[in-house]
């Protein structure tokens, strides 16, 4: 699916939280209702069906609860697409990567084959809609989380290749698949952050370290065999670079992906490199964009929710502002995109007892117009204005009315963008203030279940909070929009 990942290490935020974070779109002329959820242990099951590739798979008899922003309109499957159990490990999934025909030739992605004539039916491999739901529950380190995504592919294979984050309080893990059963996975460096759009992105490999002591990265067992067969490593150097031998060199990729990773990356080191004019060391068609660098700056998740809002803000290529030639507008693909489903970033934060360490911050529909809360992610039950999306279009819930605010804010661009900025400040100021607080009631608080009970109490007032402002929000961008109707007329009845 096509979607935009940020990840950052402890030592690149401004609390020492690793963070990790992603957009989700629907693709082209689609849109799909989101819902915020905790999934219990009760309500795993012993064997997991793929809606889509008819897979069964049988899982382990422990699970974890969890929580997810699953699909609100049942029929396609869960696509669990972001969680964290309750060990506090979280993952993303699945950013959809680009790969060559090489890779795809040497390892076929397994793809799902109805039963026809004699031929009986032949499941596809695991894919987006299944990969949070087989790992997430059974997982208790980022590390682990690879290893056992890594054994699911290697068993089952994929009919899609893809990308997937791995968080705990300590690391930050990158898988990215390659053909039907391959793998590799890189540990993001503390002190840097990474930004990835839909292409592969790792540059660096050591192969050496994959295959031995996988201290900072890890691999299918066999991945040197596979390179070696299929003369996949396209260096002069002999230093593996991914991105090469795995990944795509499209001329779409400089219009659909590495423009995305050069705004994130000139927000953050805007003064490390030159990235813009002819002269520039990196540029929106770049090839050679690092796959991560130490930020200029500490890392807020203000910062995460604006680089994954952009419609590149700032550069001849925004479609809504004046300057600039009409022809560079729109020029490339935003990340904040009218087809945007839902943005999650979770949070780890080690300052904090581990009960109530875990804040999953989230923000429904389109990024450009929508505003972000946060959440504990350590609790039962989820706030209704959150859980209950449906298929009807309805202001009783966060999804829909952040959609009805974007199209409107949109169309209404100039008189309507005060609003959602005062929106996003004052839904950011409160939800830190409401988090302060409940940190210090948990504090306070000897007992579990009492504290259980706080942070649900917590999740319901920022839902509280975020549905007044919400819907202050779309009354005032309703008044812009009215009022720029094509029938408006000034003079009034005496």
């Amino acid at each position: 699916m096509p979607c935009t990942t940020i990840l950052a290490g402890k030592n690149a935020t401004y609390d020492q939280s690793t963070m990790i974070a992603r957009n989700d779109d629907s693709g082209s002329g689609q849109f799909t209702p989101k819902k915020f959820v905790s999934i219990t242990p009760d309500e795993v099951p012993s064997v997991y069906t793929s809606v889509l590739s008819h897979l069964t798979v049988e899982l382990p008899a422990d699970p974890q609860r969890f929580t997810a922003v699953p699909n609100a309109i049942p029929g396609q499957g869960i696509w669990a697409a972001s969680g964290v159990n309750t060990a506090n490990v979280a993952m993303t999934a699945t950013e959809t990567l680009t790969s060559n025909p090489r890779v795809l030739g040497a390892d076929p992605l397994v793809t799902y084959q109805p039963a026809e004539g004699t031929q009986p039916e032949r499941p596809g491999g695991i894919g987006e809609e299944d990969i949070v739901y087989l790992v997430l529950p059974f997982i208790h380190s980022a590390r682990e989380g690879v290893q056992r995504l890594g054994r699911l592919l290697e068993t089952y294979g994929t009919y899609e290749m893809n990308g997937i984050a791995f968080q705990d309080v300590e690391e930050i893990w990158w898988l990215e698949t390659l053909g039907g059963h391959h793998w590799i996975a890189r540990r993001v460096p503390d002190d840097c952050y990474v930004v990835m759009p839909n292409q592969l992105g790792l540059d660096q490999f050591v192969l050496d370290d994959a295959l031995t002591e996988q201290r900072n990265f890890m691999c299918s067992p066999d991945l040197r065999e596979f390179i070696d067969r299929y003369h996949l490593d396209l260096s002069q150097n002999g230093l593996l670079n991914p991105r090469e031998a795995f990944g795509s060199h499209d001329d779409a990729d400089h219009v659909y992906n590495t423009p995305r990773a050069w705004f994130m990356l000139r927000y953050f080191n805007p003064q490390t490199y030159s990235w813009d004019g002819p002269q520039a060391d990196f540029g929106p068609a770049s090839d050679k964009l690092p796959w991560c660098l130490q930020p200029e700056k500490k890392i807020t998740p203000e910062d995460i929710k604006y680089v994954l809002s952009s419609h590149y803000q700032g550069t001849p290529y925004d479609p809504y502002e004046r300057y600039g030639r009409p022809e560079e507008k729109g020029r490339f693909r935003a990340i904040g995109i009218n087809r945007n489903d839902f943005m999650a970033l979770i949070q780890l934060r080690p300052e904090v007892p581990p009960a109530y360490q875990a804040v999953e911050w989230l923000a429904f529909a389109s990024n450009a117009f929508n505003v972000m809360a946060p959440f504990y992610a350590n609790i039962g039950t989820t706030p209704a204005y959150l859980a209950n999306t449906s298929s009807t279009v309805s202001t009783d819930n966060f999804y829909w009315t952040c959609r009805l605010i974007a199209a409107m804010a949109d169309a209404s661009y100039s008189r309507s963008l005060i609003h959602i900025e005062r929106w996003q400040q004052a839904v950011a100021a409160k939800g830190h203030q409401l988090l302060h607080q409940y940190d210090t009631l948990q504090a306070q608080e000897s007992d579990t279940h009492q504290q259980l009970q706080l942070r649900e109490t917590a999740n319901q007032a920022v839902a509280a909070m975020l549905q007044k402002e919400t819907a202050a929000t779309l009354d005032k961008v309703l008044f812009e929009l009215s009022s720029q109707m094509k029938n408006a007329y000034s003079r009034s009845d005496a």
